[in-house]
């Protein structure tokens, strides 16, 4: 299992939200108040390019998420992204406590068909230890997160197809519930942005947003 699937950190990350219907990037910096919107656009995506979830027209996809990029106006080549959609599977489970990142791994590979129906070959796997069990202080929880290596590997393609490097790949669900976290009034528009607009716009960015929040971590 390959730790870091979902945690590579870079020191700034712009959050890549690759829906069915359009592509939304978000470039965030600190400010006094929290985090500033350095610069943000949406740009739809033709038809059936991305359906459930599956990205179905890699070139397709590259060719939006580019000229996306291009309007952003941004330096930033890091780049967030999520996968999503019925491969996307996670799992709280428990295991010992004061075991090494090492043996985590390879017990949650020991144990891993016990919670997904797909062969193992065929995922990626991380996992990320939210703190000690309620029910057994001599256990900790994790949160198991497996997808098809085909989602991760179709959107590590659009994303260097646009001209991106791909620092880390989340989970959908876990982007919104970081972005949901913060106070979005704290989202201070850049000198780039027109207020106005981002508060119009600001709650359909949340995936970019939480994804962008990932260069703070």
């Amino acid at each position: 299992m390959g730790k870091g699937f979902f945690g590579i950190k870079d020191r700034t990350l712009l959050g890549v939200d690759i829906s069915d219907a359009a592509i939304r990037l978000v470039e965030l910096g600190r400010s006094a108040k929290g985090y500033s919107v350095q610069a943000y656009c949406e740009q739809a995506l033709s038809a059936d390019a991305v359906v459930d979830g599956t990205l179905l027209d890699l070139e397709g996809v590259g060719r939006t998420l580019h000229s996306a990029v291009s309007r952003l106006g941004t330096s930033v080549r890091g780049a967030a992204t999520v996968v999503a959609g019925p491969s996307v599977i996670t799992r709280v489970i428990e295991l010992a406590a004061g075991l090494s990142d090492d043996e985590m791994a390879w017990m949650i590979q020991m144990e891993a068909d016990q919670y997904i129906p797909y062969p193992l070959d065929d995922m990626a796997l991380d996992f990320q230890v939210q703190g000690r069990s309620a029910r057994d202080p001599a256990l900790v929880e994790v949160v198991l997160a497996a997808c098809l290596k085909e989602q991760v590997q179709a959107r590590v393609a659009v994303l260097a197809l646009a001209g991106l490097v791909p620092k880390v790949v989340d989970v959908e669900a876990f982007a919104l519930a970081r972005a949901c976290g913060q106070d979005f009034a704290s989202f201070t528009p850049g000198r780039r942005v027109d207020g106005a607009q981002w508060a119009v716009d600001a709650r359909g960015m949340g995936v970019a947003c939480g994804l962008a929040l990932r260069s703070f971590a």
